[in-house]
């Protein structure tokens, strides 16, 4: 496969902006168009059932968006990850430990998938020089670059001490969603994740939860529903020409609340409206 280098000024925009981007990258293949929805799914390597399980029906359910999924190209859940993104068409970035030339990447057992996610229009990422060979100092490193390309983070099992919390704490350092999936507390792979979860971490268990998070619309009817709206909730939809707080939006509307509050209600129950973190954004 062709190896090239890749220049800051063709990074793309979400790892440039991050506190420690890295000098230059070397590719292979080619990245997705940076308004696909990226996102990071990482875990152990010693996964289980459920982990794969969980896997397959967050990523399927993914199949129909434009989803970019970036993970780290090791044994288990990452791996995972890659396959079941390929398998429902959608693109793949995957970020070694390594080098990128045949000869050192890593690890060898994964060659083929590395091949496949080429040819399929997705990419390899690093930026150690091609033939450096992998070491215990370059999976921390290549974990911020994981965290730097994403939008949000999602762990899908992880142990106490695993390389996956590593990158959701550059994650929380880059601003960046970080999801969680819950699991029992009896399970040694889930202790890592319920632990994110109790420290703010987004618990997720199906994919409407992540389409909920990266704002996608899923009503097939949303375009119906605008011929049904009253003249108060197209006034609101014209107000929200981008995400702002309730009290932004009664003061664009110069109403009171006391007027405004019943429309507001009803255009989140007609899936017109969600608010998030404080903010109200339309998603038709």
């Amino acid at each position: 496969m062709e190896i090239k280098e890749l220049k800051p000024s063709r990074f793309p925009e979400r790892l440039r902006e991050i506190p420690s981007p890295p000098e230059k990258l070397w590719i292979s293949g080619e990245l997705p168009p940076e308004d696909f929805f990226y996102l990071a799914i990482v875990g152990t390597r010693k996964y289980s059932s459920y982990g794969e399980e969980v896997c397959e029906r967050i990523i399927s359910g993914l199949k129909n968006y434009n989803f970019v999924i970036i993970s780290g190209l090791a044994i288990g859940i990452d791996s995972i990850a890659h396959k079941l993104a390929l398998e429902n068409n959608l693109k793949t970035i995957a970020v070694p430990g390594s080098g990128l030339d045949f000869s050192v990447l890593h690890p060898h057992s994964n060659r083929p998938l590395a091949k496949k996610i080429v040819e399929s229009g997705g990419c390899l990422i690093s930026e150690f020089p091609p033939k450096m060979p992998a070491g215990l100092h370059t999976f921390p490193q290549r974990n911020r670059i994981i965290a730097g390309l994403s939008k949000a983070v999602l762990i899908i099992e992880a142990p106490e001490k695993s390389g996956a919390l590593i990158t959701a704490r550059f994650a929380l350092d880059f601003n960046r969603d970080v999801l969680a999936v819950p699991g029992s507390i009896f399970n040694e792979n889930s202790k890592g994740t319920n632990q994110l979860i109790k420290m703010g971490a987004v618990p997720v268990t199906s994919s409407e939860d992540i389409l909920e998070i990266f704002n996608i619309n899923t009503s097939s009817d949303s375009n119906a529903k605008l011929f049904a709206l009253s003249p108060l909730e197209e006034k609101i939809l014209l107000a929200l020409d981008c995400p702002m707080s309730k009290d932004d939006l009664i003061r664009k509307l110069d109403m009171s609340a006391y007027e405004i509050n019943p429309a507001l209600t009803m255009m989140q129950i007609n899936g017109l409206i969600k608010e998030r973190d404080g903010e109200i954004y339309k998603i038709i």
